[in-house]
């Protein structure tokens, strides 16, 4: 329990400084984003759109740095994220609608290739100098390849050219959205192309950690024991994978960054409605208020999963349990 209450606090502290340094950044860019915007739509918004941007920045030109942070503070905890400049809505309404489609893409992407590299690389580790490790160069050089670089290709190939996916968007325009089959169906059919260009550019990265910490297991004592004791040889590979993947889960979090980012970019090249489209039009328009509220719900998302997967990783180990105990 102690352990957990340090993880909380550590959490709690980066969000805070992620909100911090997200509320100082327009404030040190050069010139004043508030004026410049309101520059920008003179003779277009009223005086309370005008008063809205001074919100969105902590409280308008009026106030002290101090104050103005305190201001921000306070919106965020009503949750309020300002107003979009460009959409003249809320921020919080508009990135709600996008940040599904990304944690949905994201997330089936991570599950996907953690599963697939972990019980690849366990069986690549187990069976090691076997003519299964020729997969190895193959799964290295998709990761090598840039994420957006790799759904280009694959979008140009495999979509354009042979019609085996769907081309652009996140289901068929032909659709009533709602929970309803032909609609569900039409989501998994055009998250395919995207989901595989994720998975394929990082599924070595897994399979790789796995496979070095299964040949390690492997000539660990109690394995060997194991095997010189005649049991089912599919026992002795879990309990040595058991063992082997707890660094994989580690990792987990660290991982989950730059899955956020390829992933993105992703969204970009399949037109894909989630938060990438959406951050390349806020800056596109430099609407600074959106670009705030997207960062700061990209940052408190990741490091949400990298709580999820910390407490994970001590519900599998009870060793660091008891050396926080002791």
């Amino acid at each position: 329990m102690r352990l957990i209450v340090r993880r909380l606090a550590l959490y709690a502290l980066t969000a805070w400084v992620a909100i911090t340094v997200n509320f100082l950044l327009p404030h040190f860019m050069p010139g004043n984003p508030i004026q410049t915007m309101i520059g920008k739509l003179t003779g277009q918004v009223t005086a309370q759109e005008i008063n809205a941007i001074r919100l969105s920045f902590g409280g308008g030109l009026n106030q002290s740095l101090i104050s103005q942070y305190f201001t921000y503070i306070g919106q965020l905890a009503h949750g309020n994220l300002g107003v979009s400049i460009t959409l003249s809505a809320p921020v919080s309404s508009i990135v709600s609608t996008a940040i599904p489609w990304t944690i949905g893409l994201i997330g089936i992407s991570t599950i996907i290739s953690f599963f697939v590299g972990t019980v690849c690389g366990a069986l690549l580790g187990w069976t090691r100098g076997s003519r299964l490790d020729s997969f190895i160069p193959t799964a290295t050089f998709f990761q090598a390849i840039p994420y957006f670089f790799l759904a280009t290709v694959m979008l140009l190939v495999f979509a354009s050219n042979l019609h085996w996916f769907p081309v652009l968007g996140a289901y068929s325009q032909n659709l009533q959205p709602g929970w309803h089959w032909a609609f569900v169906a039409s989501l998994l059919r055009y998250a395919e192309l995207p989901v595989i260009s994720i998975v394929l550019g990082s599924v070595a990265g897994w399979m790789l950690g796995m496979r070095n910490m299964m040949i390690t297991m492997v000539a660990e004592d109690f394995v060997l024991m194991a095997i010189a004791m005649g049991l089912p040889k599919r026992k002795v590979i879990m309990a040595a994978a058991r063992n082997a993947v707890l660094p994989s889960i580690a990792n987990l979090s660290l991982a989950i960054g730059l899955v956020v980012s390829g992933a993105l970019l992703v969204e970009l090249v399949f037109n894909y409605p989630g938060v990438g489209d959406l951050l390349l039009n806020a800056v596109q328009s430099q609407d600074y208020p959106l670009i705030q509220g997207i960062f700061l719900v990209i940052t408190l998302t990741v490091l949400g999963a990298n709580l999820l997967a910390d407490l994970v990783y001590l519900w599998l180990d009870p060793r660091t349990r008891t050396e926080v105990a002791q």
